[in-house]
């Protein structure tokens, strides 16, 4: 059903200018059709220009099924619910009966604002003189309370998580607002909707939820309502984001953020002056306050000034640091148990709860589970430890895959490798995503494997640079001649570049360097928001960018703004990472070579993301550069240049000038000329190698 109305004689082609027949998409879309009729579990890679939201919508609508859409990011959650639907409405004349649904910190909490805004004018966040008036008036007409509609709010403005929804502070059907409140109109929304569009985030919130609430003996809960299917988007990102679940973590902005909400119940309630501030209530805030201070500041000192996290030993929970966790779960302790004591009103009945949960939590991570590993982190502004789940791969066998029956799994990178390790299908092996995921042979549900070709012609539209006279990555010499070769390929295109890291560390090497040798100087991540970052390099034309993991993927230049992307080192996980380095372990226990079948694979999909920014429509041509020589001269290399699409390669960079003056430089969207003389560009199969 689906194919007759994406195929060559459906309504699309008659209704659309230029819409093109894809045999992909055509092929995808019967596959995720049989996975919802069959309850089967689809892992499709699908290439860039393949169609492939469409590819699982339509079948999803027609499906008569409750159906999760879980994404990545609340933007494509947005695109597909404002964008893919209306057009699947209008042309296909199908009802999706969806409903969009994100994570409760995303709407307005009318409690929590009504509470700040009877707060004396000393406790609110600086800078909400300006915030304050923009949000009140906006509350007054929203129908969402969805903050995205928000425009004129700054990204991470203060003031919004002093306001916000969330789990430790909503309240229920006791709350007076009950019915008047943005989350119960979502949550009504939902029960209504066939079609439900989330992020994984949230998606993995509830499974979290039900499952505490099943080991309490609790039927019943969860964030969303029933459902009989799931189809994940960017579900290379899956374990990351249910390890971050299915863990415990604590910080000390978490503690601060509800003493803040706890001092505003308390003045609500009457318990504590508003004027003076005084009282038992303040009293106990403040230790718990102290206390979290002496406990954090104990724990930043195991970070050590690491950037990152590390490793909290065994042994770890003794001395100074034991103490201070005991004074830090005493402080918890009163407070929780003055709130229950004084439960004047649901927003004080929370305050011991939210207490009690962070004691629970704090317990856990003294004293984790077995497979998880204990860790410590130090930034800027906080301070935060936690248990992290070492293999997540059992937790979604049974409760994804096991559990729901219909599952789809989508990307434009799943796979790793090339023809050494070739599916069936001719399509790259699909086995790191299966080890990681639970996928082996213990699994009982039927897995069905798809490799959909990307449409593009990456021969003739793009160049892959791989020098090999560069110093090595860990040479004091890398840097300043790294800078020097990327001026070079900056002059080349004029311009539009990223300029990929890996790190913080290396992309302010870089961008330092890059200032003294680029007639513009280059814009850097944190300088400004990200979106900001990203509207200032469309509309300059000949911007260069520096930045780190968060622009790998996710980001989409399509045109000429971005003509060049230029990749700093190959992108290995951190290996002292302490989740990293539990994985390598319980591989190696296992008698697996941890590198090879944890690292190396982990790189390549995260290497195709970064590839993957340059070619986004079939008129875009540009270069990446990898100025790593290990993907050369290492034996890994072969794997990770496999894995790839099918551009040409070259090693110098005379031929990648050769190559862009052929193409007409910059600007240039007529038909593709002849491709020059580069090296020997491998003539693969291109239903592997897409991103």
């Amino acid at each position: 059903m689906a194919r007759s109305l994406l195929g060559p004689e459906g309504p699309l082609p008659k209704a659309l200018p230029g819409y093109e027949d894809r045999a992909g998409q055509l092929a995808m879309a019967d596959a995720v059709e049989r996975a919802l009729n069959e309850d089967r579990t689809l892992l499709c890679e699908a290439g860039t220009g393949t169609g492939k939201t469409l590819a699982y919508l339509v079948p999803a609508i027609l499906s008569g099924r409750k159906v999760v859409v879980s994404t990545a990011t609340k933007a494509l959650e947005d695109q597909i619910f404002t964008k893919d639907l209306p057009l699947i409405v209008h042309h296909l004349r199908l009802d999706p009966q969806a409903a969009l649904v994100k994570g409760l910190g995303n709407y307005l909490c009318l409690r929590r604002f009504n509470e700040l805004r009877k707060s004396p004018a000393g406790a609110l966040p600086s800078g909400s003189s300006r915030s304050l008036p923009l949000i009140e008036r906006w509350a007054k007409e929203t129908e969402t309370g969805d903050v995205a509609e928000l425009v004129t709010l700054a990204e991470g403005d203060p003031l919004w998580r002093e306001i916000a929804s969330s789990s430790d502070t909503r309240i229920g059907s006791s709350c007076q607002f009950f019915d008047a409140c943005f989350v119960t109109r979502m949550k009504r929304d939902m029960e209504r909707a066939r079609l439900l569009i989330v992020n994984h985030h949230l998606f993995f919130a509830d499974l979290a939820v039900k499952a505490a609430a099943a080991k309490r003996g609790f039927g019943g809960a969860g964030v969303l309502p029933p459902y009989d299917a799931v189809i994940f988007d960017e579900a290379h990102q899956l374990e990351d984001i249910a390890t971050e679940f299915f863990g415990t973590r604590i910080s000390r902005a978490r503690v601060e953020a509800m003493l803040r909400d706890a001092d505003r119940a308390f003045v609500a309630s009457a318990l504590v002056d508003p004027v003076l501030g005084a009282g038992e209530a303040t009293g106990l805030s403040r230790s718990v306050l102290s206390a979290a201070e002496a406990f954090f500041e104990r724990v930043a000192r195991l970070a050590g000034g690491i950037d990152g996290r590390v490793l909290l030993a065994g042994d770890v929970w003794s001395g100074d640091l034991l103490d201070a966790y005991h004074g830090f779960d005493t402080a918890l302790e009163a407070l929780e148990d003055f709130a229950k004591a004084n439960t004047k009103s649901e927003a004080v009945d929370l305050v011991g709860k939210r207490a009690g949960i962070l004691r629970e939590d704090a317990a856990r991570i003294v004293d984790p589970a077995a497979n998880q590993v204990k860790w410590a982190e130090a930034r800027s502004r906080s301070v935060s430890l936690g248990a992290s789940p070492v293999d997540v791969g059992g937790m979604f066998r049974e409760e994804v895959f096991e559990r729901i029956g219909a599952c789809v799994l989508t990307s434009a990178t799943l796979t790793v490798g090339g023809s050494s390790s070739a599916t069936p299908e001719g399509g790259g092996s699909f086995r790191f995503l299966r080890s990681r995921m639970g996928l082996t042979e213990e699994v009982s549900v039927p897995v069905d494997e798809l490799s959909v070709p990307s449409p593009f012609d990456f021969p003739n539209a793009a160049v892959l640079y791989t020098p090999r006279d560069l110093p090595e990555t860990t040479d004091y010499a890398f840097v300043p001649q790294a800078a020097d070769r990327i001026a070079e390929l900056v002059s080349i295109t004029g311009g539009g570049a990223f300029v990929l890291c890996t790190s913080l560390r290396g992309m302010s090497a870089l961008a330092d360097a890059l200032r003294t040798r680029l007639d513009v100087p280059p814009l850097v991540q944190g300088s400004a928001p990200k979106t900001a970052l990203l509207s200032r390099f469309r509309a300059h034309k000949d911007a260069v960018l520096v930045a780190t993991m968060s622009f790998w993927e996710g980001v989409d230049v399509p045109g000429e703004a971005l003509r060049l992307v230029i990749i700093e080192k190959i992108p290995f996980a951190v290996p002292t990472d302490p989740i990293v380095a539990a994985r390598c372990a319980a591989i190696e226990r296992e008698g697996g070579n941890p590198f090879v079948a944890y690292s190396v694979p982990q790189a390549a999909i995260t290497l195709k993301q970064g590839f993957g920014r340059l070619i986004r429509t079939r008129s875009d041509r540009g270069i990446v550069a990898i100025l790593d020589k290990r993907i050369k001269t290492r034996g890994y290399g072969r794997v990770l240049l496999s894995s790839l699409p099918p551009a040409r390669r070259t090693e110098k960079i005379d031929e990648v000038r050769a190559f862009w003056d052929a193409i007409g430089g910059r600007g240039s969207r007529g038909p593709l000329p002849a491709p020059p003389e580069v090296d020997d560009a491998p003539r693969r199969q291109r239903s592997l190698f897409e991103d």
